[in-house]
């Protein structure tokens, strides 16, 4: 059921993106005019793409019907219960941090690939399609978390959050700053690893949050050329975006000036 609801998201992101190619022949013109040939791949879908999140979710998801790796879930918690006696809260936040870091960066004159307008729109794209989509296969699948506190175990919601935001850097800053690119990864991986020792999730779920979270940005580079169409540059004037803390949620908030 997990690999079957998967693969319908996979095959609806595929005919959106084959069926606006053909449109992109000729509205890429505009679009291009603002960026360099050795950015042009980025925007373009290519199966190669798909490798690492189809392998990561496809792990995740049969963590939850081969036996060894049920196995591996229960044992990893079976731990978790013996050795934890209290809740860790850092992935509460950092599962923002990469995303955090691209506008900072940024803010301090460390440009990377887009300005404010493109970057933003990327990361909303992102944002918007791991949300939909981590919030549907948790109401359809109904998989029970390690602790018993719900069924909404299966994908991670803040490990898909945090691999969206660490590969959105790398997107960003893979061709000004290769190591600075990869330094959002520690941070969704610290995340994943934080929700098992919180025995919210069993290792399954992070695996496969953290394909959700890389295909999720993947497709939001692949969509930017069209999405940019459905925004005018009037729309930006007088945007900021700065970090919130409300009622001990960490988040975003988008300030505009009428």
């Amino acid at each position: 059921m997990i690999v079957k609801t998967f693969g319908i998201i996979c095959l609806l992101i595929f005919l959106v993106l084959y069926k606006k190619s053909k449109a992109q022949e000729l509205d890429y013109y505009d679009f291009a005019q603002t960026t360099s040939k050795e950015d042009d791949q980025v925007y373009h879908y290519t199966a190669k793409k798909l490798t690492i999140p189809i392998v990561f979710f496809s792990f995740g998801a049969l963590c939850h019907t081969i036996p060894p790796l049920i196995n591996l879930n229960r044992n990893t918690r079976d731990g978790v219960e013996r050795s934890m006696s209290g809740k860790i809260h850092f992935d509460d936040y950092s599962q923002y941090l990469p995303a955090g870091m691209v506008y900072g960066l940024n803010f301090i004159g460390i440009k990377g690939r887009h300005n404010f307008e493109d970057r933003s729109l990327v990361y909303s794209t992102s944002t918007a399609i791991s949300g939909l989509s981590v919030t549907l296969m948790k109401h359809a699948l109904q998989r029970s978390r390690p602790d018993g506190s719900n069924g909404l175990s299966f994908p991670s919601g803040h490990t898909t959050t945090a691999f969206a935001a660490a590969h959105f850097l790398f997107r960003e800053y893979q061709d000004q700053n290769k190591w600075l690119s990869l330094s959002g990864y520690p941070f969704a991986i610290l995340t994943g690893v934080c929700r098992v020792l919180n025995n919210k999730h069993w290792v399954g779920d992070v695996v496969a949050g953290a394909g959700l979270g890389i295909l999720s940005t993947e497709a939001s580079y692949w969509l930017l050329p069209n999405t940019k169409k459905l925004f005018k540059k009037r729309v930006f004037r007088g945007l900021s975006l700065a970090p919130s803390y409300n009622y001990g949620q960490l988040g975003w908030a988008i300030h505009k000036q009428l």
